[in-house]
This record gives structure tokens, sequence and C-alpha cells, in this order.
């Protein structure tokens, strides 16, 4: 079956559709599934935006809301997950994952699904050390510390996922797998963005998390956006024994969405003919949530993950073949995902603006009945919970202090990994950059595009839609004088380089009166933005 997989979408449903249509036309390609890898942008109204971690100038209300409200409908299956730039209370509302339109799916904090019997995986947000070994506290209406750390990755998702043991065939993340760079063709990666060769030499670019999922998982296609830079690369695993069989991961990163270049790939996935065309549940997935349902923590207190140290009674959470038939029994054999999407908000009315309407902690219908079938905790209702008790409200006031310090790093407790990086230490200028509102920035360029009402030119863009072979091999850092030829026989395209993006140095203004740097104003080519020293320049 064709796979058709985008970057960051920044709500552009519109664009993203009417290229697919466009790529039925010209070339009678249809995709029969899409894969969306993060900033995906599920904005129903107002209060969305507000929840949204952009300064003012980029929250713009895009297209997804006429997809909430049915006026339109997905003309493809899309199955995505969370990044950094989310209506995050919106897809709190399902922790374990759910329908956030018809025809339109979103994988949860993390989670595993089925398709034509393609077993489809994904995690949402992007890795921060500071928040990792924390529970799922967050809640609407968020302040200026959880409306970020609402989508970061934390340790309990990732320790789900190592719980698989039956083979991925894709995969995907928001930021990159750390060192993924080092399987590709780096040094034509960092020709076009060469503001990623400090982290590329100290390899501290992208998430270890990731990275230490990619080593579990192996999966056949992993894929990945955030840096809006295509990239393509060839991970052969080591095996753990001889009757293990060799296992490789063919990684691409997309771009971001249109009007830019190289945002969707096609590709040709091998599936079952035999299978239906729903979406479904996988049955070693469920058994894994079940498995690991006393693990559930809704405080911001760090914790850490059981593990084989003498120190937990019980440390391995996989399941076994039994726990999975129970699950099958429980769905009598029908794994189809119930096409149970429910409006929970209203619905943004272009004639009837409301620019003051304040986001609620809503408890979502679909996460209730999936719970209660399978017997999970719903995190929200446990998190209303403590509301209600005010624990979580009492622990917040104490602990708002020491929060506040972690976001810097300055308080930040010890953590597995080295680093604290997400994938952009250094500054992105492709990135869209958490700031202090500023006035009077040229918004030309925003990252999000400004309004759905002016349609995309896309004979200028479409050329750039390839169609990947099954074999996606990516020449190495030695052959760099026959790079090009490599990369057409091998089937991967020559990347687009990005020469303005380097014609100009990155200009930092700002420090305090004590020298040290506190907001760095960074202008650069149509577009001036404010960013905080601390993690948000990471973001």
């Amino acid at each position: 079956m064709k796979v058709a997989v985008a970057g960051c979408c920044h709500g552009a449903l519109d664009k993203m559709y009417e290229t697919l249509e466009l790529l039925q036309r010209r070339h009678n390609v249809r995709p029969d599934l899409l894969l969306c890898c993060g900033d995906f942008q599920a904005v129903r109204n107002e209060a969305d935006l507000r929840c949204m971690a952009v300064p003012a100038k980029y929250r713009h209300m895009q297209t997804f809301y006429r997809y909430y409200s049915g006026e339109k409908k997905a003309p493809v299956l899309t199955v995505f997950i969370g990044g950094n730039h989310e209506a995050s209370n919106h897809l709190q509302e399902l922790p374990y994952g759910g329908w956030v339109a018809p025809n339109i799916y979103y994988l949860g904090y993390a989670g595993v699904v089925r398709f034509r019997g393609v077993r489809i995986g994904g995690i949402s947000g992007i890795f921060k050390s500071h928040d990792y070994r924390k529970g799922h506290f967050e809640r609407p209406p968020y302040n200026q510390q959880t409306i970020r750390s609402a989508y970061h990755v934390r340790n309990i998702e990732v320790f789900k996922l190592k719980q698989l043991k039956r083979p991925i065939d894709i995969f995907m993340s928001h930021d990159w797998p750390r060192s993924i760079y080092h399987y590709g063709n780096k040094k034509q990666l960092l020709k076009m963005k060469s503001f990623f060769r400090q982290e590329v030499e100290s390899n501290t670019l992208g998430s270890p998390a990731a990275s230490e999922l990619l080593q579990h998982l192996k999966p056949t296609y992993w894929f990945s956006a955030h840096l809006h830079v295509k990239f393509a690369a060839f991970m052969q695993h080591q095996t753990n024994s001889k009757e293990e069989l060799p296992k490789a991961t063919k990684f691409l990163a997309l771009d971001k969405c249109l009007p830019h270049r190289d945002f969707l790939q096609i590709i040709d996935i091998e599936h079952d003919p035999s299978a239906g065309d729903s979406l479904e549940y996988d049955a070693e997935w469920i058994a894994v949530l079940k498995a690991t349902n006393s693990l559930v923590n809704v405080t911001q207190s760090s914790w850490n993950m059981p593990e084989k140290n003498g120190l937990h009674a019980k440390w391995d959470y996989s399941v076994t073949e039994e726990a999975i038939k129970e699950v099958l029994e429980e769905l009598n054999h029908d794994l189809k995902i119930p096409c149970n999407f429910t409006s929970t908000a209203a619905c943004y009315d272009p004639s009837k603006p409301q620019k003051h309407m304040e986001p609620v902690h809503t408890i979502n219908p679909q996460t209730t009945e999936f719970c209660a079938h399978f017997g999970l905790t719903d995190i929200n209702d446990r998190i209303q919970q403590a509301k209600e008790e005010g624990s979580v409200r009492g622990e917040y006031e104490e602990e708002e202090e020491e929060e506040e310090m972690d976001s810097t790093g300055s308080a930040e407790e010890p953590s597995e990994y080295n680093t604290d990086n997400s994938g952009l230490s250094s500054i992105n200028p492709d990135e869209i950059m958490l700031d202090e509102e500023g006035g009077d920035e040229d918004l030309s360029t925003c990252s999000v595009d400004p309004s759905p009402d002016h349609p995309p030119d896309f004979s200028a863009s479409f050329s750039d839609i390839r169609i990947m072979p099954d074999s996606m091999a990516v020449s190495s850092d030695d052959a760099m004088d026959s790079t090009n030829e490599e990369l057409e026989k091998s089937g991967v395209s020559k990347q687009v380089e990005e020469k303005s993006i380097n014609e100009r140095p990155l200009k930092r203004i700002g420090g305090n009166e004590n020298g040290n740097s506190g907001i760095k104003k960074i202008k650069r080519r149509n577009q001036a933005i404010y960013a905080a020293e601390d993690e948000d320049k990471t973001e």
C-alpha cells in the first residue's frame, strides 16, 4: 500500500489534503494512509489557541476546525502524533489516543495501532530531561511552565514502548533520535543546516529517549519532523545472538508543511491484502497498557521506572501470549477501533470570534469508554479527582519556585541522560521559537502559514513530492564528491540547499546590567523573534 508521510503540518490541513488530491490527478497516485509527525495543531477554537506554546503572532486558526465541525472530512485516513506546538488541552483529552475528527486519529502520549496488517507506533512530544521523570500532572488552564511541560516526553511512555516484543513496521517521533545523523549524509545535512554542527559533532542533537526506543524497537521505518529539514538515513542494528536475523531501520525526517519543499513523501509499504481498511487496535499494546496501569502517575514529582537493580520486585512488564489472547477475547477478536468521535468543545465560528474564550479541563467520552473497556486509569479523571481534593493545587503552589528553576536547568535533578537537548540547543532559524511578544516582527515568512483563505501555489512545490522506493540507502561521509550520484542510484532525491539561511549569521542582541544574557533578540531574514536563554530556545 502507499503511505504518505508529512512533516510538521502546523494546522494547514486544507493545503495538505489538496496536495494529495493534486498528486492523484497528476500522477494517478492515491495514498491509502497519511502519517503526520507532529505539530499537527488540532485547534478547534480560540481557547485552544491559548494552549499552544507559540508566540501570539503564530496563533492562527488555520483549517482544522472545519474538519472538527464536520464541514469537511479528511479524504484519507490520517494518523498523527503530537509535537511541541499543539493545542495541548485538546490532545490531553486523549492520552491513550482517539479521534480528533472523523478519519483523523491521534496516537496519544504513546501508542500502537494497525492498518491493513501494518503495525504503526509513535510517541508524542519532545524530550526534556527536567520533565522526563515526572507524571502527566498538567491541566488547563496552563501557566508559563505547564504550557510547555505538557508536551514533554515522559519516561513512563518510553517504558511502555520498551515492553513490546513483536516487530514494529513504522514508528514516528517528533524530534529525531539522537545519533541518527551519523547514519546518513551528515556532510549534506550540515551544508544545509550549518547551525547543527556543534551538536552533531558533540552528539547532542536529538532525543536520547527516542534513540533508546530506536535501538530497542528496531522498526523497519522511523519518521520524524521538528528540525524542518529533510534527511534520510539507514541504520543497521547489531544482533544480540547468532540466531537473530539482522534488522535495519530506514529513517526519514520531513520538512515543514507547504509552501515549503520536502514536506511530503510517498512510500510503498508491504501489507496484508486480506486485512480490512479499518484502523485497528494492537493487541500487544493494549496488553502492555493493562500490565503497566499501576504505574500511572499524575504528580510532578520525579520518579524512576522499575528496573533490574535489586530495588524493584517487578521490573519486566512485557506481556505473555496468554495476556494478548485475553485482550483478543475481550474484543471478540474484533480489533476495529470504533468510529466514536465526540465533539467536546465549541467550534470556531469566523462570524462570531470569541477572543477571550478560556480553556477548561475536559474528560473525553472516548477516553472514558476506552478505559472502561480495558480496565485502565483515566488520567484526566485522576487529575480531576486530585484537583477536587486540593492535593494537586497545593503541591503545585509548594513547588512553583522549584519548577521555575527546573525550566532553566539550574535546579535539575540528575538524569539518566547527560544533556537536556531536545534537538535545538543551537538556534534553528526554521523552527518556531517561544518568546515574549514582540511588536514589530515581519510575519511574511512565518513558520505557520498565516491564512487558510489564500490557496497555495502548488506548481512551485509539487515537483518536490517524490515517491520513495523500498530501498533507502544513503551515501557516506567519505564519498561526498559522488553524493548526488549515489543518492540518485539509491532512489533518495537530492536535498534542496537552503542558501538563504547560511548567507547571514544570526545576530544576537541582549543582556542585562550584570552582563548575563537574559532575553536574547535574534534577527534573521524577514523575521525577528525573541527566545529565552533557557529551554525555549530548543523548542
